[in-house]
This record gives C-alpha cells, sequence and structure tokens, in this order.
C-alpha cells in the first residue's frame, strides 16, 4: 500500500475524566497510520488501554500533549519509566514528545523527582514544544501536525493531524469554547471534542454536548465524537443535548472504539470485558 492510501485509524483509549471508574479510563486517543502509531495524552489507565488496542508502548513513536493536568499526563512517568525495562534497547526508534511551551521545565521538574528512572539512553527522547500562543505546524515524516491555542490553561493547545492520504482527524484536549478550535477543525474529518459536563452543568474551562455542537457544525466536521465525560454525563441524554446545535455524524465516545477516519468514518465498538456494568 503506497503512503498515499495508508488508512487513518483512530481508538479512543480513554473516554473519562481524573474521576475513577472502571468503564472509562483518562484522557488517551491513538491514532495510527500503518505502522506509525501517535499516543494524544496519557491519563491513567492509558497503558492498559494500549494493550487491549493490541499496542505495545515500544510501538508509540509520538506523544502529544494536550495541556499537563494529571488526568492528562498522568502516565508519562510510568510510561517513560517501563521503556527501561527489561531493556531500554527495545525502544530502536526515539520516543518524540510535543507539548505546548512549557512542557521542557515539566519535565525537568519530573526528572528532579525522579531522576534516572525516567532518563532514556542517549539519543532516544526528543521533546518537540509548539506556539500555545498562535497556531504552529511541524511536518513529521509521514503526516502533519498543526496546532492552536484552546480555551484552558496556559498551555492548552488543541491538535489536528493530516495523513499522507489527506485525512484529518482533530483532538481538542480540554477547552471552553473557542474560536481557535473551530478554525483548526475547519471540514476535518473527524473532531474528537471533549464534552465534559451536562449543559446544566457547565463549568468555565471545559465544553458541554450544546457547545460542542456549535464548534462541530461551524466548522463544518465530517463526523464529532464527544469525549472526556464525567460522571454526571451517564445521567443525562447528551445525545440530545448535542443534537440541538449539530446534525451531522455524531457518536459519544467509549474506551476501545475504534474509527476509521475518512469522508465516511467508520466506528467500530470494542466490548471491555468485566466491566461495563462497574464504575
Amino acid at each position: 500500500m503506497s503512503a498515499n492510501n495508508t488508512p487513518l485509524t483512530v481508538t479512543i483509549l480513554g473516554s473519562g475524566t481524573c474521576v475513577p471508574s472502571l468503564k472509562r479510563s483518562s484522557c488517551a486517543v491513538l491514532m495510527e497510520m500503518g505502522p506509525t502509531k501517535l499516543l494524544f495524552d496519557s491519563g491513567p489507565g492509558t497503558m492498559r488501554r494500549l494493550l487491549e488496542a493490541e499496542t505495545t508502548i515500544f510501538d508509540i513513536a509520538y506523544v502529544f500533549y494536550s495541556h499537563l493536568h494529571p488526568d492528562h499526563t498522568g502516565e508519562l512517568v510510568p510510561l517513560l519509566f517501563s521503556t527501561k525495562y527489561p531493556d531500554e534497547n527495545l525502544r530502536r526508534t526515539p520516543l518524540t514528545v510535543v507539548a505546548g511551551r512549557g512542557f521542557s521545565d515539566f519535565f525537568l521538574g519530573l526528572k528532579r523527582v525522579y531522576g534516572p528512572w525516567i532518563e532514556l539512553g542517549e539519543g532516544l527522547l526528543q521533546i518537540v514544544e509548539l506556539d500555545n500562543q498562535t497556531e504552529d505546524s511541524r511536518q513529521f515524516k509521514n503526516f502533519t501536525v498543526k496546532s492552536a491555542p484552546v480555551e484552558h490553561s496556559p498551555e492548552s493547545i488543541a491538535y489536528r493531524v493530516v495523513a499522507p492520504g489527506g485525512q484529518s482527524a482533530v483532538y481538542s484536549g480540554d477547552t471552553d469554547y473557542s474560536e481557535n478550535l473551530i478554525g483548526l477543525a475547519k471540514d476535518a474529518d473527524l473532531l474528537i471534542c471533549e464534552s465534559a459536563l451536562p449543559d446544566k452543568y457547565r463549568v468555565k474551562g471545559h465544553l458541554t454536548p450544546s457547545l460542542a455542537g456549535q464548534i462541530a457544525n461551524r466548522a463544518g466536521v465530517g463526523q464529532l465524537v464527544l469525549t472526556h465525560f464525567y460522571p454526571q454525563c451517564d445521567k443525562e441524554d447528551i445525545e440530545k443535548e448535542c443534537r440541538a446545535t449539530y446534525a451531522g455524524p455524531l457518536a459519544l465516545a467509549e474506551d476501545l472504539m475504534r474509527i476509521e477516519v475518512g469522508h465516511r468514518s467508520r466506528i467500530i465498538k470494542h466490548e471491555i470485558k468485566n466491566s461495563d456494568e462497574k464504575r
């Protein structure tokens, strides 16, 4: 298969929040283009979900962080620590970590705490900081990433991945209503958008279903997937709330849901054994 025909697939690894849940791990999304695997955020539970998605940490070439809150970065330290066992030479290609400005200082603080336990071999870890004040972009080996600042914390950025075949997927991270996100998601095949709380529980810095729907509608996306659900979302009809502002293809994220991204994105649900009925 030529590079231009390589499909873009997305797996929701974590559709939840900081609230412990057997049904929903904290925030994490896997994007794949052939052998190239990108991880977006790594909240608690990410590495287990990766294994359930038949992916190991050594398969991950890039980790992108939307911001630095624990429910999005909580398994960065365990991921690096695990990379050293049993032999860090199992990682044959560098791990590139991409985040907004400020990440290098954040990582330096982690190294002050954990020291050599999270220090990989020479050349095995690369850090790329993107501008968190304006739009930015990077061309990697076989894909492009664009970013834009969003309304949550100072370092918060959303990402747009463009695959060799032109398929595009946007990951919002945490955000309030954001004109930058609308611009970044313009005509994207897929928008993975946070929708933390039902409309009546709206809090600053987060979206609700109707606000996420407004963003998707204005951006003209091909498929909207709502994610990052607090427990209150399980008690309300969040799909109905989103439908008040958005009439296009819509899905509510579940852990291990797989999406084949394209003009008509296809959703494949994956059952989580022994945990669906528990929280």
